[in-house]
């Protein structure tokens, strides 16, 4: 069986480069990158991604707007803040959860994605 498939939306492109390693390395095929809300949008209707790691500070833009724009698509948001910097917001937000960038690994998308599917994903 195959891992998860991942959109993974943030405007840096440095960031884009190292999640996608990252997440390769450990399995989870990175399907599409996107910098912004309508790339992230229109990507995820091309490419189904099975999950989305979306950043909450999209430039002049907000990944909350992303998380509540993308529908039947898991959203993990993810920032160089601190969760408790945005924790009213990804509480309101329909996203899986939150990863800090320092700490995505495919571990952690493995578990975001386990607590709601009641099963491990592979």
């Amino acid at each position: 069986m195959t891992g998860p498939r991942c959109l993974i939306v943030d405007d840096s492109a440095d960031f884009r480069d190292a999640a996608r390693a990252i997440l390769e390395r450990g399995g989870i095929a990175v399907v599409g990158t996107a910098s912004d809300v309508a790339e992230a949008l229109r990507r995820a209707r091309e490419l189904h991604p099975d999950v989305a790691l979306v950043d909450v500070d999209l430039g002049a833009e907000s990944g909350f707007d992303v998380a509540e724009q993308l529908s039947g698509v898991p959203v993990i948001l993810t920032s160089t803040h601190d969760e408790l910097d945005f924790a009213d917001l990804i509480a309101a937000s329909p996203a899986l959860g939150f990863l800090p960038k320092l700490t995505l690994s495919p571990g952690a998308v493995r578990e975001l994605l386990d607590r709601v599917s009641g099963s491990p994903s592979t």
